[in-house]
């Protein structure tokens, strides 16, 4: 049934195949960040019992989803995948009125998550060991990768389709049974998206769906005995506490959190292609991804010129509704966040930075109920200021001049995060210097610092990221582990009377 606009739907839960109606106290809106009179979605929020009956129907459900043979839980995943490519149009405009990014970008983002699903259902006829020889005679032996359990899944809002496609797809495809909570202001694209699943024939349980704040229900989808392993994207105080508390369960963790990621343009580079690339890096999603662009650092001899075409091109950026094509970036998801953004821009100028563009609210009656901050760079950006050391996680892009190599590695490694970089050179010694000695979990040469592929790992060190690396073979790896089998078939009993 195609996702209805103008309509506000009531979401429910999703335990043990049966859409049920939350147990909180609390009934949680979610609102269009571009004009918050329209109300996409209602629902009552999901409580601590809750969490605990999605953790019975997990449990109950996870032995026969285990024994369930790889290549067919990959053939979900296949299903799954064929019933979302039938529904991109409407997936992307329901992802553009939820979360505000801009048409283009939601159907990215959903081509991405596809991307991921379609990764994931190959794994199932790919989920192998490995063997080995043995130091003695007439023994076999080899590995075989098993399912962990019943493992949580913690989503942002920035990404509400791509993101948990990359961590649910694996986790089924391994054999686990899950527990998805998204972040509240997304719901309605996490009730699509499990739709979808369960359309695709997943069986009762294997998949359950908790809505609710973290405050309400994610105590208990860390704490609980019967978790076996928590993946969570979000920010660095939560992710932080969620790797604490995994880590005295011994249990197996992942946290994507922050990034401040540092593009640098050095003299030699093609400045037109670096234009397109800072520009969709800085402000493609209103600024809110862990991967934007946030930190520009240039040679001495382009600064001047590559700072007057930056603000040039940013200038021409259209906001308003991501339905409108014209529209070239959307709001910020909603007050708390414009906010934060609004005043870290005060912050900037206290520090003595130069506001070189932007840093207010655009004017008008197409945004006075949106939550909409203009296109912002900050000039004059010195290392020990709050706007080049902390995440804003919005349109905010600061410039720093270099001189030298060193100067340019020093300056992208001198915060707390590594996610991920971006070089523009024409030289490729330089860029291989460069390759090696940022202090990133990935590193873009002539590319954005956004954007990565299904087949190669995503992740960061330092404070954006701890455990494994996601997406990939890492990705299933994480939710699986080997078995080690000694074998001595010199021992195995014959029986007679075979055929």
């Amino acid at each position: 049934m195609p996702v209805a606009e103008l309509k506000t739907t009531t979401l429910k839960q999703f335990v043990s195949g049966r859409w049920v109606e939350g147990r909180g106290d609390r009934e949680i809106l979610s609102l269009n960040p571009a004009d918050t009179n329209e109300i996409i979605a209602v629902f009552k929020g999901a409580d601590r019992q809750d969490a605990l009956a999605a953790l019975d129907a997990a449990e109950r459900a996870w032995p026969a989803w285990k024994k369930t043979p790889a290549p067919k839980r990959g053939r979900i995943v296949q299903r799954a995948l064929e019933i979302a490519r039938s529904r991109v149009d409407e997936l992307a405009r329901l992802l553009t009125r939820e979360e505000g990014k801009i048409l283009g970008e939601a159907r990215g983002e959903v081509d991405k998550g596809m991307n991921l699903m379609e990764w994931y259902a190959g794994e199932g006829m790919r989920l192998m060991g490995q063997t080995a020889p043995s130091e003695l005679p007439s023994n076999f032996l080899y590995t075989v990768r098993e399912p962990l359990g019943v493992v949580s899944i913690i989503t942002p809002w920035n990404f509400p389709w791509a993101i948990p496609c990359w961590k649910i797809a694996p986790a089924l495809v391994g054999g686990n049974a899950v527990i998805f909570k998204p972040a509240s202001l997304v719901p309605a694209m996490a009730v699509e998206l499990v739709k979808i699943f369960e359309e695709a024939g997943l069986p009762p349980g294997v998949l359950n769906l908790v809505l609710g704040s973290g405050s309400s229900v994610g105590d208990a989808l860390v704490r609980d005995p019967r978790i076996r392993a928590v993946s969570f994207t979000g920010s660095n105080e939560i992710g932080s506490g969620v790797h604490k508390t995994a880590g005295e369960r011994g249990i197996k963790v992942t946290c994507e959190m922050g990034g401040k990621n540092p593009c640098i343009i050095w003299d030699d580079a093609d400045l037109n292609l670096a234009l397109g690339g800072v520009v969709k890096g800085a402000f493609g999603s209103t600024g809110q991804r862990c991967t934007a662009t946030s930190r520009l650092v240039l040679h001495e001899k382009i600064a001047s010129r590559f700072k007057e075409m930056v603000l040039a091109e940013a200038k021409k950026i259209k906001l308003g509704n991501g339905l409108d094509p014209e529209v070239g970036m959307g709001p910020l998801v909603d007050s708390r966040q414009l906010e934060t953004v609004m005043n870290y821009i005060e912050i900037g100028k206290k520090e003595g930075a130069r506001l070189l563009l932007g840093g207010g609210k655009p004017q008008g009656a197409a945004y006075q109920n949106g939550y909409f901050v203009e296109p912002t760079v900050f000039g004059g950006v010195i290392s020990s200021m709050r706007i080049f050391q902390e995440e804003i996680f919005g349109p905010v892009l600061t410039l720093t001049t270099v001189k030298t190599f060193e100067e340019a590695v020093a300056t992208a490694n001198g915060v707390r995060f590594g996610l991920t970089s971006a070089v523009y050179t024409q030289d490729l010694t330089l860029a291989m210097r460069f390759v090696e000695d940022l202090q990133v979990g990935m590193v873009h040469v002539n590319s954005p610092t956004i954007g990565g592929e299904a087949q190669m790992p995503f992740g960061g060190i330092k404070a954006s990221g701890v455990g494994e690396r996601e997406m990939a073979k890492e990705g299933i790896n994480f939710f699986t582990e080997p078995k080690t089998v000694f074998l001595d078939y010199t021992g195995v009993r014959r029986e007679s009377n075979v055929y």
